[in-house]
Protein backbone atom coordinates (compact mmCIF):
# COMPACT_ATOMS: atom_id res chain seq x y z
CA UNK A 1 0.00 0.00 0.00
CA UNK A 2 2.91 2.17 0.89
CA UNK A 3 4.37 1.40 -2.67
CA UNK A 4 1.02 2.66 -4.54
CA UNK A 5 0.75 6.03 -2.11
CA UNK A 6 4.43 6.76 -3.41
CA UNK A 7 3.64 5.82 -6.57
CA UNK A 8 0.67 8.31 -6.89
CA UNK A 9 2.26 10.78 -4.90
CA UNK A 10 4.69 11.11 -7.92
CA UNK A 11 2.05 11.06 -10.52
CA UNK A 12 0.00 13.37 -8.85
CA UNK A 13 2.77 16.41 -7.73
CA UNK A 14 4.54 16.48 -10.97
CA UNK A 15 0.93 16.35 -13.02
CA UNK A 16 -0.70 18.91 -11.03
CA UNK A 17 2.58 21.24 -11.32
CA UNK A 18 2.50 20.23 -15.24
CA UNK A 19 -0.94 21.36 -15.15
CA UNK A 20 -1.22 24.29 -13.05
CA UNK A 21 1.42 25.94 -15.48
CA UNK A 22 0.02 24.83 -18.57
CA UNK A 23 -3.76 26.15 -17.63
CA UNK A 24 -1.58 29.68 -17.47
CA UNK A 25 0.15 28.78 -20.37
CA UNK A 26 -2.86 27.56 -22.21
CA UNK A 27 -5.04 30.84 -21.53
CA UNK A 28 -2.15 32.92 -22.00
CA UNK A 29 -1.74 31.23 -25.57
CA UNK A 30 -5.56 30.67 -26.25
CA UNK A 31 -6.19 34.79 -25.97
CA UNK A 32 -3.02 35.00 -28.20
CA UNK A 33 -5.08 33.49 -30.68
CA UNK A 34 -7.77 35.48 -30.27
CA UNK A 35 -5.23 38.85 -30.65
CA UNK A 36 -3.45 37.13 -33.47
CA UNK A 37 -7.15 36.98 -35.16
CA UNK A 38 -8.12 40.18 -34.94
CA UNK A 39 -4.64 41.98 -35.47
CA UNK A 40 -3.61 39.72 -39.08
CA UNK A 41 -7.18 38.04 -39.83
CA UNK A 42 -7.86 34.69 -40.73
CA UNK A 43 -5.64 34.23 -43.78
CA UNK A 44 -2.94 35.74 -42.00
CA UNK A 45 -3.26 33.56 -38.72
CA UNK A 46 -3.86 30.62 -41.72
CA UNK A 47 -0.61 31.69 -43.44
CA UNK A 48 1.12 31.46 -39.61
CA UNK A 49 -0.25 28.02 -38.66
CA UNK A 50 1.33 26.66 -42.42
CA UNK A 51 4.85 27.31 -40.36
CA UNK A 52 4.23 24.75 -38.04
CA UNK A 53 3.91 21.60 -39.59
CA UNK A 54 7.76 22.19 -41.02
CA UNK A 55 8.69 23.47 -37.23
CA UNK A 56 7.55 20.44 -36.03
CA UNK A 57 9.09 18.13 -38.42
CA UNK A 58 13.05 19.55 -38.01
CA UNK A 59 12.06 19.79 -34.59
CA UNK A 60 10.88 15.57 -34.54
CA UNK A 61 14.20 15.04 -36.12
CA UNK A 62 16.05 17.06 -34.05
CA UNK A 63 14.63 16.65 -30.23
CA UNK A 64 11.50 15.27 -29.76
CA UNK A 65 12.91 11.28 -29.66
CA UNK A 66 16.10 12.00 -27.84
CA UNK A 67 13.81 14.29 -25.35
CA UNK A 68 12.03 11.26 -24.28
CA UNK A 69 15.22 9.07 -24.95
CA UNK A 70 17.35 11.55 -22.05
CA UNK A 71 14.23 11.25 -19.68
CA UNK A 72 14.16 7.50 -19.91
CA UNK A 73 17.75 6.47 -19.22
CA UNK A 74 18.12 9.65 -16.52
CA UNK A 75 14.84 8.32 -14.16
CA UNK A 76 17.37 4.86 -14.49
CA UNK A 77 20.86 6.53 -13.37
CA UNK A 78 21.79 5.73 -9.90
CA UNK A 79 24.51 8.51 -9.86
CA UNK A 80 23.87 12.63 -10.80
CA UNK A 81 26.83 12.03 -12.68
CA UNK A 82 25.56 9.41 -15.04
CA UNK A 83 22.21 11.65 -15.38
CA UNK A 84 24.49 14.08 -16.70
CA UNK A 85 26.15 12.44 -19.13
CA UNK A 86 23.05 11.13 -20.81
CA UNK A 87 22.13 15.03 -20.50
CA UNK A 88 25.43 15.96 -22.31
CA UNK A 89 25.15 13.31 -25.04
CA UNK A 90 21.92 14.18 -25.66
CA UNK A 91 22.62 18.46 -26.39
CA UNK A 92 25.34 17.10 -28.54
CA UNK A 93 23.13 15.19 -30.23
CA UNK A 94 20.08 17.55 -31.01
CA UNK A 95 21.75 20.68 -31.22
CA UNK A 96 24.46 19.18 -34.15
CA UNK A 97 20.79 17.99 -35.93
CA UNK A 98 18.53 21.06 -34.92
CA UNK A 99 21.86 23.06 -36.98
CA UNK A 100 21.89 20.90 -39.63
CA UNK A 101 17.79 21.34 -40.04
CA UNK A 102 18.29 25.01 -39.56
CA UNK A 103 20.66 25.07 -42.51
CA UNK A 104 18.41 22.88 -44.86
CA UNK A 105 15.37 24.99 -44.08
CA UNK A 106 16.92 28.75 -45.45
CA UNK A 107 18.74 26.89 -48.36
CA UNK A 108 15.35 25.09 -49.49
CA UNK A 109 12.67 28.08 -47.99
CA UNK A 110 11.37 28.59 -51.51
CA UNK A 111 11.04 24.61 -51.95
CA UNK A 112 9.68 24.11 -48.26
CA UNK A 113 7.40 27.12 -49.16
CA UNK A 114 6.08 25.25 -53.21
CA UNK A 115 5.57 21.61 -51.31
CA UNK A 116 4.21 22.07 -47.85
CA UNK A 117 2.82 25.84 -47.75
CA UNK A 118 0.65 25.26 -50.83
CA UNK A 119 2.44 28.02 -53.04
CA UNK A 120 2.11 31.08 -49.78
CA UNK A 121 4.87 33.57 -50.44
CA UNK A 122 6.30 32.31 -46.81
CA UNK A 123 10.36 31.22 -47.41
CA UNK A 124 10.55 35.02 -45.43
CA UNK A 125 8.77 33.26 -42.16
CA UNK A 126 11.05 29.25 -42.84
CA UNK A 127 14.02 31.66 -42.80
CA UNK A 128 12.79 33.83 -39.27
CA UNK A 129 11.32 30.30 -37.78
CA UNK A 130 14.43 28.08 -38.71
CA UNK A 131 15.94 30.36 -36.10
CA UNK A 132 14.07 28.51 -33.31
CA UNK A 133 15.18 25.15 -33.98
CA UNK A 134 18.66 25.09 -32.42
CA UNK A 135 16.86 26.96 -28.98
CA UNK A 136 14.41 24.64 -29.25
CA UNK A 137 16.51 21.58 -29.21
CA UNK A 138 18.61 22.56 -26.27
CA UNK A 139 15.66 23.58 -23.68
CA UNK A 140 13.83 20.52 -24.71
CA UNK A 141 16.56 18.01 -24.17
CA UNK A 142 17.05 20.04 -20.34
CA UNK A 143 13.44 19.32 -19.77
CA UNK A 144 13.91 15.44 -20.35
CA UNK A 145 16.72 16.01 -18.25
CA UNK A 146 14.66 17.24 -15.38
CA UNK A 147 11.72 15.04 -15.93
CA UNK A 148 13.57 11.56 -15.79
CA UNK A 149 14.56 13.22 -11.96
CA UNK A 150 10.70 13.53 -11.75
CA UNK A 151 11.82 17.37 -11.19
CA UNK A 152 8.57 19.01 -12.95
CA UNK A 153 9.28 22.63 -11.88
CA UNK A 154 11.84 23.88 -14.12
CA UNK A 155 10.38 22.34 -17.07
CA UNK A 156 6.83 23.72 -16.20
CA UNK A 157 7.64 26.98 -15.38
CA UNK A 158 10.02 26.93 -18.91
CA UNK A 159 6.97 26.26 -20.75
CA UNK A 160 5.26 29.45 -19.03
CA UNK A 161 8.12 31.60 -19.48
CA UNK A 162 8.07 31.04 -22.86
CA UNK A 163 4.45 31.94 -23.68
CA UNK A 164 5.04 35.02 -21.82
CA UNK A 165 7.99 36.20 -23.62
CA UNK A 166 6.24 35.32 -26.65
CA UNK A 167 3.10 37.18 -26.39
CA UNK A 168 4.61 40.01 -24.85
CA UNK A 169 7.23 40.56 -27.69
CA UNK A 170 4.75 39.93 -30.53
CA UNK A 171 2.38 42.51 -28.70
CA UNK A 172 5.59 44.92 -28.63
CA UNK A 173 6.79 45.00 -32.10
CA UNK A 174 2.55 45.38 -33.33
CA UNK A 175 2.74 48.48 -31.18
CA UNK A 176 5.76 49.95 -32.42
CA UNK A 177 4.60 49.00 -36.38
CA UNK A 178 1.22 50.30 -35.54
CA UNK A 179 3.31 53.73 -34.58
CA UNK A 180 5.41 53.60 -37.94
CA UNK A 181 2.13 53.30 -40.02
CA UNK A 182 2.68 49.39 -40.59
CA UNK A 183 -0.21 46.79 -41.21
CA UNK A 184 0.94 43.74 -38.50
CA UNK A 185 1.66 40.27 -40.46
CA UNK A 186 2.00 36.94 -39.81
CA UNK A 187 6.19 37.29 -40.12
CA UNK A 188 5.68 39.14 -36.82
CA UNK A 189 3.82 36.22 -35.38
CA UNK A 190 7.20 33.83 -36.41
CA UNK A 191 9.21 36.29 -35.00
CA UNK A 192 7.88 36.11 -31.24
CA UNK A 193 8.07 31.91 -32.18
CA UNK A 194 11.73 32.53 -31.97
CA UNK A 195 11.89 34.92 -29.21
CA UNK A 196 10.27 32.75 -26.90
CA UNK A 197 12.31 29.58 -27.81
CA UNK A 198 15.23 32.57 -26.22
CA UNK A 199 13.39 33.08 -23.63
CA UNK A 200 12.75 29.65 -22.16
CA UNK A 201 16.39 28.49 -23.00
CA UNK A 202 17.62 31.53 -21.12
CA UNK A 203 15.56 30.31 -18.24
CA UNK A 204 16.19 26.55 -18.47
CA UNK A 205 20.51 27.36 -18.52
CA UNK A 206 20.12 29.24 -16.09
CA UNK A 207 17.82 27.62 -13.86
CA UNK A 208 20.85 24.63 -14.91
CA UNK A 209 23.14 26.35 -13.85
CA UNK A 210 22.23 28.09 -10.58
CA UNK A 211 20.56 24.81 -9.05
CA UNK A 212 23.82 22.94 -9.30
CA UNK A 213 25.58 22.70 -5.73
CA UNK A 214 28.60 24.73 -4.75
CA UNK A 215 32.28 23.02 -5.04
CA UNK A 216 35.22 25.06 -3.40
CA UNK A 217 37.46 22.67 -6.06
CA UNK A 218 35.00 23.44 -9.20
CA UNK A 219 37.50 25.83 -10.91
CA UNK A 220 40.70 23.74 -9.59
CA UNK A 221 39.63 20.48 -11.14
CA UNK A 222 37.42 20.75 -13.45
CA UNK A 223 39.04 18.77 -15.99
CA UNK A 224 39.56 16.00 -13.66
CA UNK A 225 36.24 15.83 -12.93
CA UNK A 226 34.43 15.72 -16.27
CA UNK A 227 37.08 12.69 -17.64
CA UNK A 228 35.07 10.02 -16.42
CA UNK A 229 31.86 11.24 -17.67
CA UNK A 230 34.01 11.53 -21.20
CA UNK A 231 35.20 8.11 -21.03
CA UNK A 232 31.61 6.81 -20.65
CA UNK A 233 29.99 9.16 -23.41
CA UNK A 234 30.26 6.44 -25.77
CA UNK A 235 27.73 4.16 -23.94
CA UNK A 236 25.69 6.97 -23.18
CA UNK A 237 25.44 7.78 -27.09
CA UNK A 238 24.79 3.90 -27.24
CA UNK A 239 21.75 3.87 -25.26
CA UNK A 240 20.53 6.85 -26.27
CA UNK A 241 20.53 6.19 -29.80
CA UNK A 242 18.76 2.93 -29.59
CA UNK A 243 15.68 4.56 -27.84
CA UNK A 244 16.04 7.77 -29.56
CA UNK A 245 16.26 6.42 -33.67
CA UNK A 246 12.66 4.56 -33.45
CA UNK A 247 11.18 7.08 -31.12
CA UNK A 248 12.29 9.48 -33.85
CA UNK A 249 11.28 7.32 -36.55
CA UNK A 250 7.38 7.31 -34.89
CA UNK A 251 7.31 11.31 -34.34
CA UNK A 252 9.36 11.94 -38.03
CA UNK A 253 6.55 9.92 -39.76
CA UNK A 254 3.98 11.78 -37.69
CA UNK A 255 4.72 14.44 -38.50
CA UNK A 256 5.23 14.07 -42.08
CA UNK A 257 1.59 12.64 -42.00
CA UNK A 258 0.47 15.88 -40.11
CA UNK A 259 2.10 17.84 -43.05
CA UNK A 260 0.15 16.15 -45.26
CA UNK A 261 -3.29 16.74 -44.16
CA UNK A 262 -1.94 20.59 -43.76
CA UNK A 263 -1.15 20.60 -47.11
CA UNK A 264 -4.57 18.19 -48.11
CA UNK A 265 -6.83 20.44 -46.51
CA UNK A 266 -6.74 23.89 -48.24
CA UNK A 267 -6.51 21.82 -51.54
CA UNK A 268 -9.36 19.85 -50.94
CA UNK A 269 -11.18 22.76 -49.58
CA UNK A 270 -10.22 24.31 -53.41
CA UNK A 271 -12.28 21.31 -55.10
CA UNK A 272 -15.06 21.59 -52.75
CA UNK A 273 -15.68 25.19 -54.27
CA UNK A 274 -13.49 27.80 -51.98
CA UNK A 275 -11.11 30.71 -53.58
CA UNK A 276 -7.75 30.27 -52.37
CA UNK A 277 -8.14 33.17 -50.05
CA UNK A 278 -11.09 31.26 -47.94
CA UNK A 279 -9.41 28.08 -47.98
CA UNK A 280 -6.65 29.90 -45.70
CA UNK A 281 -9.54 31.53 -43.60
CA UNK A 282 -11.36 28.17 -43.33
CA UNK A 283 -7.89 26.34 -42.73
CA UNK A 284 -6.83 29.24 -39.97
CA UNK A 285 -10.13 28.99 -38.97
CA UNK A 286 -9.79 25.54 -37.87
CA UNK A 287 -5.98 25.48 -36.65
CA UNK A 288 -6.02 28.72 -34.76
CA UNK A 289 -8.68 28.66 -33.43
CA UNK A 290 -10.89 25.31 -33.06
CA UNK A 291 -7.89 23.23 -32.23
CA UNK A 292 -6.92 25.64 -29.68
CA UNK A 293 -9.85 25.83 -27.68
CA UNK A 294 -10.53 21.59 -28.10
CA UNK A 295 -6.82 20.92 -27.21
CA UNK A 296 -7.05 23.99 -24.43
CA UNK A 297 -8.67 20.70 -21.16
CA UNK A 298 -5.95 18.85 -22.62
CA UNK A 299 -3.43 20.32 -20.20
CA UNK A 300 -4.35 17.60 -17.75
CA UNK A 301 -3.67 14.27 -19.85
CA UNK A 302 -0.59 15.95 -21.33
CA UNK A 303 0.78 16.89 -18.16
CA UNK A 304 -0.27 13.14 -16.86
CA UNK A 305 1.48 11.72 -20.07
CA UNK A 306 4.66 13.32 -19.45
CA UNK A 307 4.90 12.02 -15.77
CA UNK A 308 3.31 8.91 -16.77
CA UNK A 309 6.25 7.77 -19.07
CA UNK A 310 9.63 7.45 -16.40
CA UNK A 311 7.07 6.30 -13.91
CA UNK A 312 6.37 3.39 -16.06
CA UNK A 313 9.15 2.26 -17.30
CA UNK A 314 10.32 2.28 -13.74
CA UNK A 315 7.19 -0.04 -12.86
CA UNK A 316 8.30 -2.60 -15.37
CA UNK A 317 12.39 -2.83 -14.48
CA UNK A 318 11.38 -3.39 -11.33
CA UNK A 319 8.37 -6.24 -12.32
CA UNK A 320 5.84 -4.26 -10.92
CA UNK A 321 2.65 -5.16 -12.98
CA UNK A 322 0.46 -4.35 -10.39
CA UNK A 323 1.47 -0.55 -10.48
CA UNK A 324 1.32 -0.44 -13.96
CA UNK A 325 -2.67 -1.90 -13.90
CA UNK A 326 -2.92 0.23 -11.44
CA UNK A 327 -1.98 3.58 -13.07
CA UNK A 328 -3.79 2.31 -16.40
CA UNK A 329 -7.41 1.80 -14.92
CA UNK A 330 -6.83 5.38 -12.96
CA UNK A 331 -5.68 6.58 -16.35
CA UNK A 332 -8.36 5.57 -18.63
CA UNK A 333 -10.87 6.52 -15.68
CA UNK A 334 -9.94 10.37 -15.47
CA UNK A 335 -9.34 10.65 -18.96
CA UNK A 336 -13.02 9.24 -20.06
CA UNK A 337 -14.09 11.76 -16.96
CA UNK A 338 -12.80 14.79 -17.60
CA UNK A 339 -13.43 13.87 -21.74
CA UNK A 340 -17.32 13.83 -20.84
CA UNK A 341 -17.22 16.83 -18.82
CA UNK A 342 -15.29 18.81 -21.98
CA UNK A 343 -17.29 17.28 -24.36
CA UNK A 344 -20.62 18.52 -22.55
CA UNK A 345 -19.79 22.02 -21.79
CA UNK A 346 -18.32 22.59 -26.01
CA UNK A 347 -21.96 21.16 -27.04
CA UNK A 348 -23.58 23.77 -24.85
CA UNK A 349 -20.91 26.96 -25.20
CA UNK A 350 -19.36 25.91 -28.06
CA UNK A 351 -21.97 28.28 -30.38
CA UNK A 352 -21.22 31.09 -27.36
CA UNK A 353 -17.38 30.61 -28.07
CA UNK A 354 -17.07 31.09 -31.54
CA UNK A 355 -19.43 34.30 -31.66
CA UNK A 356 -17.96 35.89 -28.30
CA UNK A 357 -14.66 35.12 -28.50
CA UNK A 358 -13.74 34.34 -32.17
CA UNK A 359 -16.22 36.36 -33.49
CA UNK A 360 -17.00 34.01 -35.81
CA UNK A 361 -19.94 31.89 -36.22
CA UNK A 362 -18.08 28.94 -38.20
CA UNK A 363 -16.12 28.50 -35.72
CA UNK A 364 -18.91 27.58 -33.00
CA UNK A 365 -19.92 25.22 -35.61
CA UNK A 366 -16.91 23.58 -35.81
CA UNK A 367 -16.12 23.64 -31.93
CA UNK A 368 -20.03 21.83 -31.47
CA UNK A 369 -18.84 18.92 -33.80
CA UNK A 370 -15.52 18.63 -32.42
CA UNK A 371 -17.27 17.79 -29.00
CA UNK A 372 -16.81 14.29 -29.21
CA UNK A 373 -13.44 14.31 -29.58
CA UNK A 374 -12.74 15.56 -26.34
CA UNK A 375 -12.86 11.63 -24.68
CA UNK A 376 -10.95 9.96 -26.81
CA UNK A 377 -8.30 12.69 -27.62
CA UNK A 378 -7.18 12.69 -23.50
CA UNK A 379 -7.32 8.88 -23.79
CA UNK A 380 -5.62 8.22 -26.89
CA UNK A 381 -2.72 10.79 -25.80
CA UNK A 382 -2.07 9.01 -22.01
CA UNK A 383 -2.42 5.26 -23.33
CA UNK A 384 0.06 6.23 -25.83
CA UNK A 385 2.48 7.60 -23.12
CA UNK A 386 2.25 3.90 -21.31
CA UNK A 387 3.28 2.65 -24.84
CA UNK A 388 6.36 3.87 -24.72
CA UNK A 389 7.18 3.28 -20.69
CA UNK A 390 6.03 -0.40 -21.49
CA UNK A 391 9.01 -0.26 -24.19
CA UNK A 392 6.39 -0.33 -27.73
CA UNK A 393 7.39 2.68 -29.58
CA UNK A 394 6.62 0.51 -32.52
CA UNK A 395 2.92 -0.46 -31.29
CA UNK A 396 2.04 3.18 -30.95
CA UNK A 397 3.55 4.24 -34.35
CA UNK A 398 1.60 1.84 -36.50
CA UNK A 399 -1.64 2.93 -34.32
CA UNK A 400 -1.10 6.48 -35.52
CA UNK A 401 -0.42 5.87 -39.06
CA UNK A 402 -3.83 4.14 -39.11
CA UNK A 403 -5.27 7.05 -37.47
CA UNK A 404 -3.85 9.48 -39.92
CA UNK A 405 -4.63 7.25 -43.09
CA UNK A 406 -8.13 7.69 -41.72
CA UNK A 407 -7.74 11.37 -41.46
CA UNK A 408 -5.89 11.73 -44.89
CA UNK A 409 -9.09 9.49 -46.42
CA UNK A 410 -11.52 11.82 -45.03
CA UNK A 411 -9.41 14.79 -46.91
CA UNK A 412 -8.93 13.59 -49.92
CA UNK A 413 -11.96 12.10 -50.50
CA UNK A 414 -15.11 13.55 -48.42
CA UNK A 415 -13.95 17.42 -48.23
CA UNK A 416 -14.47 17.69 -51.76
CA UNK A 417 -17.95 16.48 -51.60
CA UNK A 418 -19.24 17.33 -47.85
CA UNK A 419 -16.70 20.37 -47.40
CA UNK A 420 -14.70 20.75 -43.67
CA UNK A 421 -17.83 18.48 -41.96
CA UNK A 422 -16.01 15.25 -43.75
CA UNK A 423 -12.56 16.37 -42.16
CA UNK A 424 -14.21 16.67 -38.57
CA UNK A 425 -16.24 13.78 -38.90
CA UNK A 426 -12.93 11.71 -39.77
CA UNK A 427 -11.10 13.19 -36.63
CA UNK A 428 -13.71 11.94 -34.40
CA UNK A 429 -13.82 8.37 -35.77
CA UNK A 430 -9.60 8.78 -36.12
CA UNK A 431 -9.24 9.27 -32.49
CA UNK A 432 -12.03 6.62 -31.45
CA UNK A 433 -9.85 4.29 -33.27
CA UNK A 434 -6.28 5.53 -31.76
CA UNK A 435 -7.69 5.15 -28.44
CA UNK A 436 -9.68 1.84 -28.18
CA UNK A 437 -6.23 0.09 -30.25
CA UNK A 438 -3.95 1.83 -27.44
CA UNK A 439 -6.44 0.52 -24.56
CA UNK A 440 -6.14 -3.55 -26.23
CA UNK A 441 -2.50 -3.41 -26.72
CA UNK A 442 -1.97 -2.73 -23.34
CA UNK A 443 -4.45 -4.96 -22.12
CA UNK A 444 -2.53 -7.52 -24.12
CA UNK A 445 0.91 -6.52 -23.03
CA UNK A 446 -0.16 -5.96 -19.21
CA UNK A 447 -1.36 -9.99 -19.43
CA UNK A 448 1.79 -11.14 -21.14
CA UNK A 449 3.74 -9.33 -18.32
CA UNK A 450 1.30 -10.77 -15.66
CA UNK A 451 2.25 -14.86 -16.99
CA UNK A 452 5.75 -13.76 -17.04
CA UNK A 453 5.82 -12.57 -13.55
CA UNK A 454 4.02 -15.55 -12.60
Amino acid sequence: MKKYRLFQNSLISGTLLLTGTGVASRFIGFYYKIFLSRTIGAEGLGIYQLVFPVFALFLSVSAAGIQTSISRFTAGCARDRQAKGYLTAGLSLSVTLALMGMFIIRANADWFCHVMMEDVNGAGLLHIMSLAIPLSAVHSCINGYYYGLKKAGIPAFSQLFEQFVRVSGVWLMMQVAAKQGQTPTPAHAVWGLVIGEVGATLFCLTAMLTSQPARQTAKRHAVTRYLPALRHLAGYYKNLLSLAIPLTANRLLGSIFTSLESLLIPLSLRAFGYTASDALSVYGILTGMVFSTIMFPAVLSNSLSVMLLPAISNACARGRVDLVRHAVRRTAEGCLLLGLICTLGFLLCGNWIGVHLFHNTLAGFYLETLAWICPFIFLGSTLGSILHGLGKATTTLLINLCASSVRILFIYLGIPLAGLRAYLWGMVISQIFAACAAWLCIRQNVRKCIRISE
